[in-house]
Parts: C-alpha cells; sequence; structure tokens
C-alpha cells in the first residue's frame, strides 16, 4: 500500500488497514446510541418519528428513512456532531443500527423474508449552504451543504458492495470483499497467497471476479453546476460531480434547482491514455473532488428558493402591506429600470410577464402555461438591451443569452459523451436551466431559423423533446421568453411594413404581447430625453437605492415577485370571464373603421393564442396583489396593454401575414402574382409598372395588389424600375 496513493481510499482520514481495538469499542457505543434514537425520538403527543416510519417504509417496501439533522442534535448532541464531523466512520454504522431496529419492529417476516434488507438514511438539514466557491480542502471527508443546478445526468449504472474472486490457477476463491462506497475501484490483488504443497505457486494477476457473488447497487452521476447569483463577473461557472446510489438515483433531472447535502470527497485522476501514462510519478498525491450525495432537497416550481425561501414575519406583513397598496401596479412599472425614461406600458407588460399568470393542469394530463412572452421590436438605441439586463437582476431565476452567440442545442439540450466513462449524458441549456424564471433572449432577429424553430415547443408547450444517441426524454422549460429584436432594415420603415420582420408567423403567435419601439423624432420628448439622460450622468455616483418618490428596492422587487410566484395563483371570475368572452367574439367579428379602404374586410388579429395570453394577464396582475381572482378591473388594464402591444403592432401593418392577422385568400393571392411574375422576368430586368398592372387588372386581380408585389420585387432587387410618364402622373 502506498498511503494517500491508493486507489482505494477515497477519503483522507483513513489510512490504517486495521482498526484499532478501542476504535471499534467506541463505534458500537454509537451504534446503541443510534437504536436508541430511532426506538425513543418522540414529537408531542409521543409521536415516534422515525419508529414508525421505519416501519411504515419497510413494510411498503421502501428500504430507506429520512433523518433530519437537527432532530438528532436535538436527542444527542454527540450523534449529530459525529455524523457532521466523521460521516464516512459513522454512517455506515448508523445504518447497521437501523437495520436492527428495522428486524426488530418487522418480526415474524412471512416466510421467504427472514433476510433484513439494508437501509439507506437520507439526510436532511435546515442549516445555511455553503457555496461552491467558498469550500476549502479542510472539509474533506466531512459533511456539506450546497446549492446549485443540476446540469447534466448520466444513465443508471452498477456499482459493486461486496464482490467474490477466484483464482485462475487454483481455484482459491475469496468472498465478501468490501468496497469502499464512492466512486473509487478496487485494485484486485497481484499475487495468489494460496498454500499449496506440491503444487507451483500461481502467476502474477490470476485473479477474476465472479459477477454471479456480487451484491450491487445502482449509481448515478451528475453534474452540479453553482447557482449563477455566487458567479463573479467575467468568471466561468464552476462546476462538481455527484455521486448517487440507490434511492437517490433518478430524483432530479437536468434543470433542477437543489440544495444537496453530502460528503465532500476525493477521487483518482484518470489518465486520459498512452500518452498521459508516463506523466503517473508526476501526478502522486492529485485528487479530483466530488461528493457523495447522502441527502437531497429539490425546489419543485424552480423559483430560486434557494436564496428566498425564508420569509420572515416582519417581511410578510411588508408585503401585505404592498399588496394592499392601491397604487402598486404604477410603483412596480416605476421600479422595472427607473434609469430608462418612458416606455411607460412596455415597463408595465414586463412587470406582468415577472409575476406570471397561473399554470393549469388539466384531468386530461395536458397543461396550460402560466409563463408570458414578449417581444420587444424595433429600432436600435431604444434601451431593449437594458431592459432586459435589468430583468436579468431582478427576476428570482434568470438567464441571459443573445441570439447571435446560441445555438438551438444551447437554448433547449445537447445530448455530449462522458469523457471518461463515453457514455452518453444530457446536458440542459439556457431555457431549461431558467426553468420557473425568465429566458432574455437580445439580439433574437440574429438567430438562425433552425434554431428558433427549436425554440417553438418550449415556449407553448413549456417541454423540450429529446431522441438522440438512444436517450429518449423530455425536460420541462417553464420560464418566460424576452426577446428583443432589431428591424430586417436596422431601422424601423413605416413605408415597408411586413418587411420590417424577418420572422415566421408560428413564432410571432406564441409571443402573448409584440411591441413595436420606434424612435421617434420630437422636439419636446427629445429635451425631456436629453435631461433625464444628462442627470443620470451627473449624478450617477450619489443616486441611492431608492431615489423617486414610491420606487421599490432590487432586492424587495426581487423577494416579492418570488413570494407572489410561491404563495399566489389567482384565476379568472365568473363576471370578468364573461365580459372577456363578449370581447372576444367582438375583436373577431371586427370593426369596419381600419379596413374601410380596402376591398374585403379583414379579421382582427386575435385566435385562441392571443385570447389566452389576455387571460394570463389579468392573472399576474391580480396575483400582483395576492389576489384569489381577477376581476373586471384586471380584465380591462390586461385588454389596453394588448391593444398597446400586439394590436397597434397589427394595425400598423407590420404584421401581416402572420397568424390570424390577414386572410387567407388575401395571402395566397399575392404569392400568386409574385409567382407569374418571377416566371415572366428574368431576375434584374427593367419592367413597365404600368404595363404590368394593365395586364394583370385584365385578369381580373385587384390593382392594389399587384402595386403590393411590384414594389416589395423592386426593394428587394428582383425586379428594376422602369418608369413612364403615365406612371408618374398616377402616382403623383
Amino acid at each position: 500500500m502506498e498511503g494517500f496513493d491508493d486507489p482505494g481510499i477515497f477519503f483522507s482520514n483513513n489510512f490504517a488497514t486495521q482498526e484499532p481495538r478501542e476504535n471499534q469499542l467506541n463505534l458500537q457505543v454509537f451504534k446503541k446510541k443510534f437504536k436508541e434514537f430511532i426506538r425513543q425520538f418522540h414529537e408531542g403527543n409521543f409521536n415516534y418519528k422515525y419508529r414508525d416510519t421505519l416501519k411504515r417504509n419497510y413494510n411498503l417496501r421502501l428500504y430507506y428513512i429520512d433523518i433530519n439533522l437537527e432532530d438528532l442534535g436535538a436527542y444527542d448532541e454527540s450523534l449529530a456532531e459525529k455524523i457532521y464531523k466523521q460521516p464516512t466512520e459513522y454512517l455506515p454504522i448508523f445504518e447497521e443500527a437501523v437495520r436492527e431496529v428495522a428486524d426488530e419492529l418487522t418480526a415474524p417476516r412471512p416466510e421467504g423474508e427472514e433476510k433484513v434488507e439494508d437501509i439507506q438514511i437520507l439526510i436532511s438539514s435546515d442549516g445555511n449552504p455553503t457555496s461552491l466557491r467558498g469550500m476549502k480542502p479542510d472539509i474533506v471527508s466531512k459533511l456539506i451543504k450546497i446549492p446549485g443546478i443540476v446540469v447534466s445526468a448520466s444513465g443508471i449504472r452498477a456499482k459493486a458492495t461486496k464482490i467474490a474472486i477466484q483464482c485462475r490457477s487454483c481455484r482459491a476463491v475469496q468472498v465478501n470483499i468490501n468496497i469502499k462506497p464512492g466512486l473509487e475501484g478496487y485494485m484486485l490483488p497481484r499475487k495468489c497467497n494460496t498454500e499449496q504443497a506440491g503444487r507451483p505457486k500461481c502467476p502474477l494477476d490470476p485473479f477474476f471476479i465472479m459477477p454471479d457473488k456480487c451484491h450491487c447497487v445502482d449509481f448515478q452521476v451528475l453534474k452540479l453546476q453553482e447557482l449563477p447569483d455566487h458567479i463573479p463577473q467575467g468568471e466561468m461557472p464552476r462546476h462538481l460531480q455527484l455521486y448517487c446510489d440507490r434511492y437517490l438515483c433518478e430524483r432530479i433531472v437536468p434543470g433542477n434547482r437543489v440544495l444537496i447535502l453530502g460528503i465532500y470527497s476525493i477521487k483518482k485522476i484518470a489518465n486520459a491514455g498512452g500518452r498521459a501514462a508516463g506523466r503517473e510519478k508526476a501526478l502522486v498525491g492529485v485528487r479530483a473532488p466530488y461528493i457523495r450525495v447522502v441527502g437531497i432537497s429539490v425546489d419543485g416550481e424552480n423559483t430560486g428558493s434557494g436564496t428566498h425561501a425564508v420569509v420572515t414575519a416582519e417581511e410578510e406583513e411588508t408585503f401585505r402591506r404592498l399588496a394592499a397598496d392601491p397604487n402598486l401596479y404604477e410603483r412596480m412599472s416605476n421600479s422595472i429600470a427607473p434609469s430608462i425614461f418612458g416606455a411607460t406600458d412596455m415597463k408595465k407588460a414586463i412587470a406582468c410577464l415577472l409575476f406570471g399568470g397561473s399554470r393549469k393542469k388539466m384531468p386530461d394530463g395536458l397543461c396550460r402555461r402560466g409563463d408570458i412572452n414578449l417581444l420587444m421590436l424595433g429600432d436600435p438605441g431604444t434601451a431593449k438591451s437594458q431592459l432586459l439586463k435589468f430583468v436579468e437582476r431582478v427576476a428570482p431565476v434568470a438567464v441571459y443569452t443573445s441570439g447571435k452567440g446560441s445555438s438551438a442545442a444551447g437554448l433547449t439540450a445537447s445530448v455530449t459523451r462522458d469523457p471518461v466513462t463515453r457514455n452518453f449524458v444530457m446536458e440542459g441549456g439556457a431555457m431549461v436551466l431558467a426553468d420557473g424564471g425568465v429566458v432574455c433572449i437580445d439580439e433574437f432577429d440574429k438567430m438562425k431559423e433552425d434554431d428558433r424553430v427549436a425554440i417553438h415547443e418550449a415556449m407553448e408547450q413549456q417541454t423540450i423533446s429529446i431522441a438522440k444517441a438512444g436517450i429518449t426524454t423530455t425536460l420541462n422549460t417553464r420560464c418566460s421568453v424576452l426577446a428583443a429584436a432589431n428591424s430586417i432594415f436596422g431601422r424601423w420603415d413605416d413605408m415597408k411594413g411586413a418587411e420590417n420582420i424577418d420572422f415566421m408567423p408560428t413564432i410571432l403567435s406564441r409571443f402573448d404581447m409584440i411591441f413595436v419601439v420606434k424612435d421617434e423624432h420630437e422636439q419636446n420628448k427629445d429635451i425631456t430625453l436629453a435631461k433625464h439622460v444628462m442627470s443620470i450622468h451627473a449624478n450617477a455616483g450619489s443616486l441611492n437605492e431608492q431615489t423617486l418618490d414610491g420606487e421599490l428596492s432590487l432586492s424587495l422587487i426581487k423577494k416579492y415577485i418570488h413570494y407572489c410566484r410561491t404563495r399566489c395563483g389567482p384565476r379568472l371570475s365568473k363576471e370578468a370571464g364573461e365580459k372577456l368572452q363578449n370581447r372576444y367574439v367582438m375583436m373577431r367579428a371586427g370593426t369596419r373603421e381600419h379596413e374601410r379602404d380596402t376591398e374585403k374586410r379583414l379579421s382582427i388579429p386575435i385566435t385562441v393564442r392571443q385570447l389566452e395570453a389576455v387571460i394570463r394577464i389579468s392573472e399576474s396582475l391580480a396575483k400582483m396583489r395576492l389576489q384569489p381572482f381577477a376581476t373586471d378591473t384586471h380584465v380591462n388594464e390586461a385588454l389596453r396593454l394588448f391593444q398597446v402591444s400586439t394590436l397597434d403592432a397589427a394595425m400598423s401593418g407590420s404584421l401581416a401575414g402572420a397568424e390570424g392577422f390577414t386572410t387567407e385568400e388575401d395571402h395566397e393571392m399575392l404569392a400568386r402574382i409574385e409567382k407569374q411574375l418571377k416566371r415572366r422576368f428574368a431576375i434584374g430586368s427593367q419592367v413597365s409598372e404600368y404595363n404590368i398592372v394593365n395586364d394583370f387588372v385584365k385578369q381580373k386581380y385587384p390593382e392594389r395588389a399587384v402595386y403590393k408585389v411590384i414594389h416589395t420585387m423592386i426593394r428587394r432587387g428582383q425586379l428594376q424600375h422602369r418608369m413612364q410618364r403615365k406612371m408618374l402622373y398616377r402616382l403623383s
């Protein structure tokens, strides 16, 4: 044995091959205490918590028990201290004690079940977690609690706990060889020491493992990434390997935010092939850390409860007073990016997005999303990216990404091959990691079309289906999407209408609100904006968190959003539902004011998806005030927000061609005209607009539609203009 470099050793405080006699006696004393704890610990009215749970779980064939470390400390502080400081020695003793108590509690057992099963102990603790960066080498082999996000998970594999080996030469068998838990294996002996007279000595490396006499357990390897809040600016996020076995396997999937309780362990670094083998001597003493998990706490809704879980009585009282404030909606919208001037309706929409509607699960198993998706579209320099950055800071769970630097796999999920085991593992992308929060996508228009298509399912169904490399699974992406995009020409051109947008109708229909942001030139507005910018730059160093009257601080908004999302799930009241139903029918029927100059009446751009969007906005306004039902007032404001965003964008003609935004017959007619023109003229041909229009009018096509197609093709460079006098007169 080479001491520290022995691959069988995975913790730092156990180098001896044989336990001293005093230590053995000490372990037996503690084993007796552990048994007494399971038997005797009770809460009020003699509710024997662990004894009853153990018996119930064993009878249900669930061979595990959850132990709270604070309960253990309340019964006997020395027991909790031993589990905390020397878990590698005392946890197996604890499991033995629990197994013996289970034997007593479940006797007599039915025939064929005389053997008592091993019981796994899962530990939970209410203590404060430490960050991944705060872990020091002196905590090796001690119990630690850390928060993080699980980014990848391996498949289930088998780990031997006891093995039997046999010599090929003399057939000698060694059974019940204990394998230490964790990621370390067992090195087979190089020599056979069986003494046999008259026979030659066995050769080197004679042993092989007898699989049928081994005892194995399931294990899974996970990859934990530190929480985004704990990553310093400009640093790479740190990762740590987790080893889960038995009943801890398959409890979590990539994207889950978790609190891990486990033993900080070390393992030997595997050599990466032949050339590295020559450096083995240089790597003596170098070990890689990992955590042997003994308890997992999963944040079910991924609401960032790792950092905001504890709400004090004073904070709760503050939140109740805040919810009762009649001006809360205005205060909340004013507190969103206060350094940005104007954009009042957009800030109100972002406030609704942060709170979100109510997620509903139907009896048939289908879900209706509660998260609101919002698209900001328009000119550069209108503070779209600043709003995205602010939302990233204020949302309890948020991931910021840029469209140009994001692929489909980076946004959704990828399947990669583990460099060590060569097995396929699944890694969650930005939308999986933002589960329960907001994903902010800047430069949404710069994304490739294939990558945008990949997030269709994630935006509406809120799941991502993976079928790659033999892995078929579904991950949750219950997040809101806040996207910012520029028009196709850089700046918004009112004359070009639908050509400003380079998005498919399928992606546009998944946004609940679409804001067209224009940089309008108006003297009074420009003067006010310039004054605002000057005051911000002049007072940048002296601004406090609360500068304006009624403005809320960043930390308070963050905690309040988390409190509302976890405590409140409002529904639409009956009266508000009827009102919305009538308004929906009226909007579908449409009005004639906007289409007075058109040849046929167009339906107002509202589909069932947009109706659900208005319902979600109404619920978010009720949630903001911690109210159980969305009333008429909330529905009116939701309809107003929908009017100033999506409907106004649609009425301006900027979304013509999107789903539900023009009639199908018109769209087909324009496509037919374009097809005929392409067939008649080569690309770049000079054409007489007047003659073409006359030809098509004779074929019973509307004159206005032909003009639209010709102008579109000229702007694209597919045709060149040859003006005639009649045409000039006509256009003037």
